[in-house]
């Protein structure tokens, strides 16, 4: 027969799977929240720091086993060379995001007996998690909350401090199952919020400015198909010479995805010309790859009315195993290279964040593929733009569950910064994002076409824009050095 502690860790497995469908596709955050509560209540029961560890292992790896699902899909791209990673990459991925969790719980134990301490010890792994060994903030708890009224959080305390708010309505429910039930329906009150979506009466005003997200459907394992190659491009040269929207106009800027085209920026000027010309002398922006020094690089690059490259901004938050390899130059010798590339080298750093000048339409913060993941890379903006560009290539994340929360990425980055967000996407989901992080106009994933959209007037700049996670960063400190000086003092008067 199955032991009580086995049986524990089983249910805690399912409770983090069923949190899990608080994200996208799923999109039921209440459940997420229910679920988070009672893991937190079977954690309680766990004497030792060691086996509250390990519930919070079994909970984070069934939440991010569910959650991160779609992690094999860039390994079914090319089944021959990378089919045989897929599982193991689902179990690495869910294993790392559970080690942090097991942390988390393992920290509160020894802060406190009680379960508040996991408030301060949860956020803290998260934040980690967003900033250690490059980063990786995806499938974040707050990631849930972009349709529902808490979302909205995210202008003044960013992702993070929705991360200790959500924890701490977890908690809260969860200690209250004891209580008496005038004070059980207090549990209501956090759940009834996540199940609220923010108000539509808050209209944004247009700026005018209207943009053509290019959304061509190359699918990633026919995108460099010699055989399919003119098709994909043609198909792009069409929708940009397309006749404008009567109502709109025709359209002011013209923005394709993430390595839009196969050839190498430079040395691909008629191409660009032919592209200009499409656009009827309208400034296009373009995902290429570059050659700079026997170096690549993942660009976007702005095209003037006769093609010319008249700026160039360079990825710069990489990704890892994708599009370089920790040690790469060691590991190269044994064959070992990032998936992206073409030419089997990894890519290289760009300079860091930058704006683009467009003159008369503002400036825009490029962002590219990965890099909408990081609320840090953002605010490190040089100074603040008028709305952000996210050029990105979403045929790497499947047809279902990734590309669905990229798209949740990219809104939280728009309420954080009070800005709207123009999103063009291989595949979908190209989208006109207002800065409420509310989609105003999109074309659905699989669908080859383009969006003709107005774009939105930015907000006055959020709190979260002005300060970043320093904040946050100091309240958690302050929690968990209360939560020790607690502990130290509930010990001295025990050898007393």
């Amino acid at each position: 027969m199955m032991n009580e502690t086995r049986l524990r860790w089983l249910l805690l497995v399912a409770l983090g799977a069923a949190a899990a469908l608080g994200q996208a596709p799923f999109d039921v955050s209440f459940v997420m929240v229910v679920a988070m509560a009672i893991a937190v209540r079977l954690g309680s029961f766990a004497v030792t720091p060691r086996a509250a560890a390990a519930c919070g292992f079994a909970f984070g790896f069934g939440y991010f086993a569910v959650a991160l699902h779609w992690i094999v899909s860039p390994f079914l791209v090319d089944v021959a060379r990378h089919g045989w990673m897929a599982p193991f990459a689902v179990v690495m991925m869910a294993t790392g995001g559970a080690t942090f969790w097991s942390i988390a719980f393992w920290g509160a134990r020894r802060l406190s007996r009680g379960i508040w301490a996991l408030v301060p010890c949860c956020t803290a792994v998260e934040l980690a998690r967003a900033y250690i060994f490059t980063g990786f903030p995806w499938a974040s708890p707050a990631q849930a909350m972009v349709d529902k009224l808490p979302g909205q959080a995210l202008a003044w305390v960013g992702p993070h401090g929705l991360n200790l708010m959500i924890f701490a309505a977890a908690v809260l429910m969860a200690s209250l199952v004891a209580k008496p039930w005038r004070l059980r329906f207090v549990a209501l009150v956090p759940l009834g919020m996540v199940m609220l979506e923010p108000s539509m009466a808050n209209r944004v005003e247009n700026t005018g400015t209207v943009l053509r997200l290019i959304q061509p459907n190359a699918p990633q394992h026919e995108k460099w198909d010699p055989d399919k190659i003119g098709i994909f491009y043609k198909r792009q040269l069409l929708f940009t010479a397309a006749e404008p929207d009567a109502q709109l106009g025709a359209p002011d800027l013209i923005i394709w995805p993430e390595t839009a085209i196969p050839w190498g920026l430079h040395g691909s000027e008629v191409i660009l010309e032919e592209i200009s010309a499409a656009a009827k002398g309208v400034p296009v922006i373009l995902g290429a790859q570059r050659n700079e020094d026997q170096r690549h690089f993942n660009a976007l690059a702005v095209l003037g009315p006769l093609g010319e490259i008249t700026q160039i901004y360079d990825k710069y938050h990489l990704v890892p195993f994708g599009e370089y390899v920790p040690f790469g130059d060691f590991l190269a010798r044994f064959g070992i290279y990032g998936m992206a590339p073409q030419h089997g080298a990894g890519f290289s750093k760009g300079a860091g964040p930058q704006l683009l000048d467009l003159g008369p339409l503002g400036r825009a913060l490029p962002l590219i593929c990965y890099e909408a993941v990081f609320a840090q890379d953002v605010n490190a903006a040089p100074a603040r733009p008028d709305f952000i560009i996210h050029a990105t290539n979403d045929a790497w994340f499947g047809t279902h569950a990734g590309p669905q929360q990229h798209l949740a990425q990219a809104r939280m980055r728009a309420i954080e910064q009070g800005l709207p967000v123009a999103r063009a996407a291989n595949t979908g989901i190209s989208a006109i994002i207002d800065p409420h992080g509310r989609v105003l106009d999109s074309l659905g994933l699989g669908q080859a076409g383009y969006v003709d959209a107005a774009l939105p007037q930015a907000l006055a700049p959020t709190l979260y824009s002005k300060t970043g996670d320093v904040p946050l960063t100091l309240l958690v400190v302050a929690l968990l050095c209360f939560a020790v000086m607690r502990r130290v003092t509930r010990q001295r008067r025990l050898s007393e």
